[in-house]
């Protein structure tokens, strides 16, 4: 055509903008150049969707078109072209700066070549929306969290993601040309090969995989998949498309949302028998020794044993040990030795794995593992299986254990306090406690003092009860009369705090007009035959350990009595007696008690 130079362009609609493909202009190529089209003769060109031709005066005519100067142009000649879906693509444009004659064989010339023009930006677009659509197609591909795989008619693997190689733990590059029956159990392999007979032509292009499949993975483990298998044809034939998904992961989150529920449910329950508990009271001699043994060895990492009789607080100083030691920001986890089944202890202990045992649905944390960083109290530790205590023993000594059905070693930081009403060293002599394990937990040992030992605290702990059971209540606060206190110092207290505490919350609730009455609760004790009696150098009258022994009995004989001999129950004398229903029978056991005969009477 002999012209100055000639552009073809990409129209954008949005901004008004031709953006060039490719533009040569007096002698040269010009990079990146963009051409807002109001007020030029270019926009004629776009908006008539027509051909037009200007062959002189073409400054005068858009004088608003500075680079219609800038290129000093006379002439111009313009011809659209379109997408197939009808709007306009771009132009193909010519401008001299000579005038421009348009002979009918040279506009023929200018309408093919941009003919041409437009089939190849087509083109070219089309390859840019196809690449644009692979990269898009391929993101996602590699960034599903399911496993997806592509398959021939054979079921060799043609194409699979990251989350495939990661389900059958191997390399994605070795996945591919692999057959993927190959990779699944043998009956997953078959329940594959039936889904997709069932996916011929004429029949469904897509179905569900039921019951999932099943992976044979690179380690020799298996893991179920939920998965779906699609059906189409390329270059002539059949391909499969396969979704896997692990469900593992979302079971074992599931389950230990479920285990975090329970944890946190069992943790709010200790918080609210700690605060019940109150802390330890009591002015006597040998409870200040008890409290001066607590802060000697709370700061200290120490296994602590505490002894004394049912009833004396054992728990309430391990909760003073782990609140006044550095773990008291930690769980403090409690364990009755005595209320766990044998076949339990283990996994109470050190928890399970899903499957370990039947009725083992779900993995289960023990009770070392809750009690990470913090303490454990193992209430009633006498009562503990021998075939235990070994793994007792090396938790203490080694700090690690393995849940019942797992060959993984877990460690843990756990401070262990123990607690017995047994003598641990008279088991030990017979055989049924582990000479090594007692010493292990008779590091620093603390005898609580039954409450007779302690006479004078009787009535602080009879005072504090009453103002926490009237509080529950909604009563008044009740005064303990002199004939109370006559009552509460003359009983021997077998049952120790924990009777004293059950015996005030009765009288509280039967308390009429403001008075508190404990006559039909705890009948005055007569003083004892001289014989039966210890004096001892400050005065008060002591009894003898045969005396203790009989008002013992007697106690208990009378609580099971009014029990119609039943033990343990909301209506068993265990619970009369504000005792654990497994000492209760240790007590009967040890002091001969037996239930009487039809037509007997107990001695």
């Amino acid at each position: 055509m002999d012209v100055a130079g000639v552009w073809v362009t990409e129209y954008l609609p949005k901004r008004k903008v031709l953006r060039s493909v490719a533009f040569w202009m007096n002698g040269k190529y010009i990079e990146d150049y963009e051409y807002n089209i109001e007020g030029t003769p270019c926009e004629v060109v776009i908006a008539g969707r027509c051909l037009v031709h200007y062959p002189d005066r073409i400054i005068q005519l858009f004088p608003d078109d500075p680079d219609l100067t800038a290129f000093n142009a006379v002439s111009y000649a313009g011809v659209p072209f379109f997408r197939p879906d009808g709007t306009v693509l771009g132009h193909l444009s010519a401008l001299d700066t000579k005038y421009l004659e348009l002979q009918p064989d040279l506009e023929a010339v200018f309408r093919i070549f941009a003919d041409r023009a437009a089939a190849e930006l087509n083109r070219l677009c089309a390859e840019s929306e196809i690449r644009e659509s692979e990269l898009r197609f391929s993101g996602l591909f590699e960034s599903a969290m399911d496993s997806i795989i592509e398959t021939d008619d054979q079921f060799r693997i043609r194409r699979a993601n990251s989350s495939a190689a990661l389900l059958f733990g191997l390399p994605a590059e070795e996945l591919v040309n692999s057959k993927l029956t190959t990779l699944l159990t043998p009956a997953s392999a078959q329940k594959l090969a039936n889904v997709a007979f069932e996916l011929e032509p004429q029949n469904r292009q897509f179905a569900w995989v039921p019951g999932g499949l099943d992976a044979a993975r690179s380690d020799g483990t298996t893991l179920a998949a939920e998965a779906s298998v699609s059906r189409f044809d390329l270059q002539g034939g059949c391909r499969y498309s396969l979704i896997l998904r692990n469900v593992q992961d979302q079971i074992a989150a599931e389950n230990r949302l479920r285990e975090l529920e329970l944890e946190t449910a069992y943790l709010l329950t200790e918080i609210a028998e700690h605060q019940n508990g109150g802390e330890i009271i009591g002015n006597s001699q040998p409870i200040r020794a008890v409290i001066n043994a607590v802060h000697q060895v709370a700061p200290t990492p120490a296994t602590v044993l505490i002894t004394g009789e049912t009833g004396t607080g054992k728990e309430l100083v391990a909760r003073a040990i782990h609140q006044v030691s550095e773990r008291s920001a930690r769980p403090f986890v409690r364990i009755n030795c005595g209320a766990i089944p044998a076949a339990l202890f283990e996994s109470e202990f050190f928890g399970h794995e899903r499957g370990a045992f039947t009725g083992a649905a779900a993995r289960r944390t023990g009770r070392f593992e809750l009690a990470h960083r913090g303490t454990i109290f193992l209430d009633e530790v006498g009562e503990l299986p021998l075939e235990l205590q070994p793994k007792l023993l090396r938790v203490l000594q080694e700090g690690e254990f393995e849940p019942v059905g797992s060959s993984q070693t877990r460690k843990v930081d756990v401070r262990v306090i123990a607690a017995t009403n047994r003598d641990l060293s008279a088991d030990v002599k017979a055989g049924r406690f582990r000479e090594d394990l007692y010493y292990r937990l008779h590091v620093f040992p603390i005898a609580v003092p039954p409450l007779r030992e302690r006479s004078g605290d009787v009535e602080l702990l009879a005072q504090r009860f009453i103002e926490r059971y009237c509080a529950r209540s909604g009563k008044a606060p009740l005064e303990l009369t002199a004939d109370c206190l006559r009552r509460l110092r003359s009983y021997h207290w077998p049952g120790n705090v924990r009777e004293l505490e059950n015996v005030i919350e009765r009288a509280v609730i039967i308390a009429r007009d403001a008075r508190l009455s404990l006559r039909d609760i705890l009948p005055l004790h007569t003083a004892l035959p001289a014989r039966q009696r210890i004096h001892s150098a400050d005065g008060p009258v002591l009894n003898s350990k045969g005396e203790l022994r009989r008002l013992e009995r007697e106690t208990l004989i009378r609580a099971l009595e009014q029990s119609n001999w039943k033990v343990a129950g909301a209506q068993g004398a265990a619970r009369r007696l504000g005792i654990p229903p497994s000492t209760l029978s240790s007590r009967m056991k040890a002091l001969g008690i037996q239930r009487p005969k039809p037509n007997s009477r107990a001695i």
